[in-house]
Order: C-alpha cells, then sequence, then structure tokens
C-alpha cells in the first residue's frame, strides 16, 4: 500500500507537520551510502559510515514499511495505528516519522562538514542544500498527487503515471560511474518523463473545477525536505557556535507550544513554501537530531563517552518533564502537539544513545544484517513500496484488498511483505542500483 496511509496520514495541514569508533567520526559523512549505485561507481576510497547512525535509520526504515503495510489490515489493537485526531495518545505508529526526521537531523552537521572539506564553498553549500530539497519534495509531490489524478482528463491512470514519474526521478537522481557514456542520456530522459508527468497532470477539486499539482500536501518525503532547508537555514550560519542547535531546539519547542496553544496563528494561514517551519514540530524534531550529533559525533563531540551518555540521558529526560508539562496542550501527531514532539525525540535520543554505545563503542553490528542495506541505500527502499503498489495499480491488481486484510492473517502478510522489500533492498544494493541527492 502507499505510504500515505499510515505514517504519513494526516500530515497536510500546518498543524501537523520523520562503521567508525567514536574518534574517526568527525571525519564521516553519513548521509552519503557505502556502496556506489544504478552502473558501478568507480572505484574510490570512500569515508567509513557511522555504524549506529545506518541502523538506526535501517530499523526506522523497516518500522515505517511494516506500519504503513499493517494501516490496511483491519481488527487489531487500537495502538497498531495513529491515534485519532481529538484523542490526546500516541501510539508507536505516530513515532515513526519523528525518528526519520530526528535521524536527518543527526547526520545532517556531519555532512555539512564532510561537504565543505571536499569544497569550501558556501554558496556550493547552499546550492546542494536547495537541490536536495527541491528533489525531495518534487519526489513527494509525484506521490501525494498519484491518488488524485483524474485519470480521463489526464488520459493515463493513477499507476502509469506515479510509475512514469517515480522512474524518472531514478533515472534522474541514480549515481552513474563516473565513466558511463549514457549516465547524461539516462538523466536527460528521467527529467523529461518527471516534467512531462508534471505537465500533463490533471485533477478535479471539490469545487469540481480542472485543477493542476496540489502543493497543499508534499506526501513524507516532500515534508523531510522542505523542513530539511529549515533547519538548514538555523543551523548553516550558526554552526560553529556549540550550544546554538540546542538554543535553536529550544526556540522550535517554544514556537510549537504557542502556536498549539494559539498564541501564534499566522502559520495556520501561511503554505510550507512561503514558511518551511511551518508551526515548528518537524523542524524541532529535526534540530534535536543536530543537537544529539554535536554530543557524540563531529568537532565539537564530547570527549568521554560517559559524558556522552550522560548527556544524552539528560536530553531525553528534560524532553520527557517538558513533554509532562506542555501535557496539557494536548497529545497528537495529527495536530502536531510539542508532547508528541518531545516523546518522540526522548525516544530518539535514548535509541541513539544505545545503538552507537553497542555499533560504534562495542562493534556490534552483525545482528543488524536485515537491515544493513535499508539503512545505507535508504531513499531506494522508502520508494519500493510505492513501485510495488503502483505495479499493481496499473496491472489491475487488487487480490490484497480483500484478501488477508483482517487479523493475524493480515499481520502475517505484512511481516512477509516487510521481510520481501529488505531482501529486495538487499538485492538492488548489491546490484549497485542506488539514488543519492
Amino acid at each position: 500500500m502507499p505510504k500515505t496511509t499510515q505514517a504519513t496520514r494526516d500530515l497536510a495541514s500546518p498543524e501537523v507537520e520523520l562503521r567508525s569508533t567514536a574518534e574517526a567520526a568527525r571525519h564521516f559523512a553519513t548521509s552519503t551510502p557505502p556502496e556506489p549505485a544504478t552502473v558501478e561507481r568507480a572505484t574510490e576510497a570512500r569515508p567509513p559510515r557511522i555504524a549506529s547512525i545506518d541502523i538506526f535509520r535501517g530499523l526506522t526504515m523497516m518500522l515505517m514499511i511494516f506500519v504503513n503495510e499493517l494501516a490496511e489490515v483491519h481488527g487489531l489493537p487500537w495502538w497498531n495505528y495513529h491515534a485519532p485526531a481529538r484523542v490526546d495518545v500516541m501510539t508507536y505508529v505516530d513515532v515513526v516519522f519523528p525518528l526519520f526526521l530526528f535521524i536527518v537531523g543527526l547526520s545532517l552537521p556531519l555532512s555539512i562538514d564532510q561537504r565543505l572539506k571536499k569544497n569550501p564553498s558556501t554558496a556550493s553549500l547552499w546550492l546542494h542544500v536547495i537541490t536536495r530539497s527541491i528533489a525531495l519534495i518534487v519526489m513527494g509531490l509525484i506521490l501525494a498527487n498519484a491518488s488524485k489524478i483524474d485519470p480521463a482528463l489526464t488520459h493515463m491512470s493513477k499507476g502509469v503515471w506515479a510509475l512514469i514519474g517515480l522512474t524518472g526521478a531514478v533515472l534522474f537522481w541514480a549515481v552513474y560511474s563516473k565513466t558511463s557514456k549514457r549516465a547524461n542520456l539516462y538523466r536527460g530522459l528521467g527529467l523529461v518523463a518527471m516534467i512531462a508527468m508534471f505537465v500533463i497532470f490533471r485533477r478535479t477539486g471539490r469545487d469540481g473545477n480542472v485543477h493542476w499539482i496540489d502543493f497543499n500536501y508534499p506526501e513524507i518525503l516532500g515534508l523531510i525536505g522542505y523542513t530539511y532547508f529549515a533547519v538548514c537555514l538555523l543551523y548553516l550560519p550558526t554552526r560553529r557556535w556549540r550550544w546554538a542547535p540546542a538554543v535553536w531546539f529550544v526556540a522550535l519547542v517554544t514556537f510549537c507550544a504557542l502556536f498549539t496553544a494559539h498564541l501564534i496563528e499566522f502559520p495556520r494561514h501561511v503554505r510550507w513554501y512561503i514558511w518551511p517551519f511551518t508551526n515548528g514540530a518537524l523542524a524541532c524534531m529535526m534540530m534535536a537530531g543536530v543537537a544529539t550529533s554535536t554530543i557524540f559525533l563531529g568537532r565539537d563531540q564530547w570527549p568521554s563517552l560517559r559524558q556522552k551518555l550522560l548527556g544524552a540521558t539528560a536530553f531525553a529526560t528534560l524532553c520527557l518533564i517538558a513533554a509532562r508539562l506542555l501535557t496539557p496542550l494536548g497529545i497528537s501527531k495529527i495536530r502536531a502537539t510539542p508532547t508528541w514532539c518531545l516523546y518522540s525525540i526522548a525516544a530518539g535520543v535514548l535509541i541513539f544513545a544505545a545503538l552507537y554505545w553497542l555499533c560504534d563503542i562495542k562493534n556490534r553490528t552483525s545482528w543488524a544484517f536485515f537491515v544493513r542495506s535499508a539503512g545505507s541505500n535508504t531513499l531506494t527502499t522508502y520508494l519500493l513500496p510505492d513501485f510495488y503498489f503502483y505495479i499493481l495499480s496499473a496491472l489491475g491488481i487488487t487480490y490484497f484488498t480483500t484478501h488477508l486484510n483482517f487479523g493475524w492473517p493480515g499481520v502475517a502478510r505484512t511481516v512477509i511483505f516487510t521481510a520481501f522489500l529488505l531482501a529486495l533492498s538487499t538485492l538492488l544494493t548489491r546490484w549497485k542500483v542506488r539514488l543519492q541527492l
């Protein structure tokens, strides 16, 4: 099923908005997967990766695939789904997207430092930030609008339209060998395919009129894209100040609380492409990852393991206390309340601290073999459920809509589906199929 069914549902409104030692960590850039892809990249020395971030990312990707598919299974306990909008409670499903945002924040300072070492130009860095954000938003808009297409007006089914658009994105953002003679041809074909799908797209709005692309909700990739840009707006100019991420985090949480309390109203009336911070919820979760990264990794990391673990524990504890104090404002992922953000952040900090100790300090990573590719080749893995769903849609196959969609048989189907996609991700990674923004 498409990812908008579970982990990304109800995120359209501004109220809603996820192998090294510690000593070597400062030299790494964790946002770039280790394997070359689509066509083999020329062999070159690459900096080692931080195992804890890759494994954390892979586990979160696995959970996202699972809960998105589980959303179509009925007859399960309530905590297997998103909590309703007006109920002050959150489930494990409500934490998945925040963990993605947190992990992007963890990687951000390292990837920025690595890029500046290769090219110290600030203009080049900002160009990279902008183009990366646009790429995520474009792919997100393809995914978000596929279900809204009017086949009669577009002269194409939603499955075919989405497959052509996504294939174009894969061709354009795939990693090719430096010696490939057809790389530019493939990229050109991919760009043409995406532009063509945007040009021909038509939908019928609620008013009965014909409309073009709906920009209100850019799907989870788009949410990550504009949140990444918003956080970079704050982090990059102040990155030399060690405590800047913590200060920005507090400011964003405060902004989110004031918005939820209806003391600040303007984000409700401003589109995300005008004000990418929206209500501050998504940005505060990503900035929390940046703050955690400064504790464990990078040039300003805390000196000893004990200090790092104590610092992380203190950070998580403060988030839990603040979450409890802000509970009167509500606990809801759909309403993007500060308590939802803070509980999710506390979970992210504690999980990463545990993985850092286990994977980077103790060097025990073999247990996570099943998510290795999902963690290092994440964008490719992320798109696999969508390709699966739209291939079935284009072929008119609806078997699972009416079969194995209730109770424990549905859970078993979801587990098998998740394992299948993780195995497919591993296979594609071995075949050097990879996307990189």
